[in-house]
């Protein structure tokens, strides 16, 4: 605590990036679509809002734990060198006292303005990824992003439960479908980052298990995607629109996969690679915007 004290703080823009805020903002997004399709009106607004500012908090303390339990990783990988922990611009005693701040506050507003049930899942959430994936999962095994994705996949959850108060089957539906996705798109970056795995030791699967198995693996979990992504027409709470948004998205998708998993050449596997992460993060946003879109057109069509 003396440390914190005659240390100099930071300055706001290195605490703010050291939050992750546009891995955040998607993880906010992924949540404020569970609240929206939860259901909200008039007298809930400002439950919402205080839902939202309570994940995002929280989202942003696991990020800066994140960042502070992998800073000398992150020093030594091209991708993350510039991190504020990698480069020194924000010391250990900071991040840890940051982190922990915006998690308090986060929790406080969840217990004192949403519900109880959403405080432990997001508390739950926060635990699984910066404490069990980070620290345990990601060094230990290969299988990492696959088990390690069921924290990436709560958001939605998270926002259902705000609103509800439960967890029905239209929520895990979202889960699944985020779950589903994580593999293709972090094997993505994985495969045109490799070297950077390779540096710091962690085994991930182009690492383990070579680049062409990375690729086979790839496009077969995008198949589990796609099939996934038709969970909510299946159980009958997203109808047309939905269906027709899920379907053109999936082709780009594939489409994406499948220039990762045709090209032997590493250099042009990178390339599609990358062209394929960049993908899978417009496709999520826009697949939960079309779930969103449809369930409105759904509930203008009854009220008319």
């Amino acid at each position: 605590m003396q440390t914190l004290i005659l240390s100099s703080p930071p300055h706001w823009r290195e605490l703010y990036r050291l939050g992750k805020p546009r891995v955040v903002m998607l993880i906010v997004f992924c949540a404020w679509i569970g609240m929206l399709l939860a259901g909200v009106n008039q007298q809930n607004w400002p439950t919402m809002l205080a839902a939202v500012l309570g994940i995002a908090l929280i989202a942003s303390g696991a990020a800066a734990a994140n960042c502070l339990f992998e800073a000398d990783r992150d020093a030594q990988m091209l991708r993350t060198h510039l991190r504020p922990l990698a480069r020194g611009s924000v010391t250990p005693q900071w991040a840890a006292l940051y982190a922990m701040s915006l998690t308090l506050f986060g929790a406080m507003l969840l217990a004192v303005f949403v519900n109880t049930l959403s405080l432990y899942l997001t508390l739950a959430t926060f635990i699984a990824y910066a404490v069990v994936y980070t620290r345990w999962l990601k060094p230990a095994s290969p299988q990492n992003i696959v088990i390690g994705g069921a924290a990436g996949a709560m958001p939605p959850v998270l926002g259902w439960a705000a609103m509800s108060g439960g967890v029905s089957a239209e929520a895990a539906c979202l889960f699944l479908i985020i779950y589903a996705w994580t593999p293709p798109h972090f094997w993505a970056l994985a495969l045109y980052r490799i070297d950077d795995y390779r540096k710091v030791g962690l085994p991930m699967l182009p690492v383990t298990h070579g680049r062409s198995f990375t690729r086979l693996a790839i496009w077969l979990y995008s198949w589990i995607l796609v099939a996934t992504t038709y969970l909510p027409v299946a159980l009958t709470f997203s109808g047309l629109i939905y269906a027709l948004a899920a379907t053109a998205l999936n082709v780009w998708f594939l489409s994406a996969a499948w220039r990762v998993y045709r090209h032997s050449a590493d250099d042009l596997a990178d390339q599609a690679a990358r062209r394929l992460f960049r993908v899978s993060i417009a496709y999520l946003a826009y697949l939960f915007a079309a779930l969103l879109l449809d369930h409105y057109a759904a509930v203008l069509a009854r009220t008319s």
